[in-house]
């Protein structure tokens, strides 16, 4: 049930919220905050080594909370998942005193790069607090239910996709993964129309074509689920759901 991929943009914190809670510390004005932070995190995305020793140097010089999560965006650009949650984990008590209402955000980061660290327990654990602040944010209960799919608590992940289905019905991404957690309790009709609903929305959506392809196999349309498998390879060639559908392609094969 690992198929949610964190993407550089969602690490973003908008510089129009940060810089304004710095004029009271008497720093750099809004306006110049906001370049600097842009500028950081363009060479944060395109060189990160060289945006992680550029934000190092303008933490260094006064560039306060912009700079420290910049550099925690270059850690993460450059693969270093668990450097980069640790150090937005240490961003938590400047921004309760600085930008208490983007706390929620961070928690959500770091919880973010600690479960593609591989260590989903420390992300659940951040998740828990940013949903007690939020708990109506669709993104949060769609980052603690693959959290717990990590941990193989499918009960729980599948409460809170409930949840985030009752905010957004025609969210194919949290259909998809709901589809897993009830394959995975042995709801399989219920699986079945989660994934079906999903294809509905987004036909490429591969993670729904995975579930019902190995909802097919299970329920012995061998030819269905292989077609539905196939064309999981076929619109994203690599990634887990390409490499889970490989896999179950290589069991059918065994079995037959």
């Amino acid at each position: 049930m690992s198929y949610r991929v964190l993407l550089l943009a969602g690490l973003l914190l908008p510089a129009n919220l940060i810089a304004p809670a710095l004029l009271a510390q008497g720093r750099p004005a809004p306006a110049i905050q906001s370049l600097n932070y842009e500028d950081c995190l363009g060479l944060a995305r395109t060189n990160p080594e060289e945006g992680f020793a550029q934000a190092q140097t303008w933490r260094a010089t006064g560039g306060g909370l912009p700079a420290s999560h910049c550099a925690a965006l270059a850690l993460f650009q450059l693969g270093h998942y668990g450097d980069a949650a640790d150090k937005l984990e240490s961003l938590l008590p400047e921004a309760e005193r600085q930008v208490p209402h983007l706390v929620p955000d961070i928690l959500s980061q770091a919880a973010n790069a600690w479960l593609l660290a591989n260590i989903p327990d420390r992300a659940r654990k951040l998740l828990d607090l940013a949903i007690q602040a939020q708990p109506n944010r669709l993104e949060l209960r769609l980052d603690r239910a693959q959290a717990l799919a990590e941990l193989n608590d499918y009960p729980a992940a599948r409460a809170d996709l409930d949840v985030a289905l009752s905010l957004d019905p025609t969210r194919d991404d949290a259909l998809a993964l709901r589809a897993a957690a009830r394959r995975l309790t042995g709801d399989l009709p219920g699986a079945l129309e989660d994934a079906e609903l999903a294809l509905a929305l987004n036909r490429r959506n591969v993670e729904a074509l995975l579930e019902r392809g190995i909802l097919r196999a299970q329920a012995g349309d061998r030819a269905a689920a292989r077609a539905d498998l196939i064309q999981v390879r076929m619109i994203q060639p690599d990634g887990a759901a390409a490499e889970a559908a490989a896999r179950q392609i290589e069991a059918m094969d065994v079995k037959q």
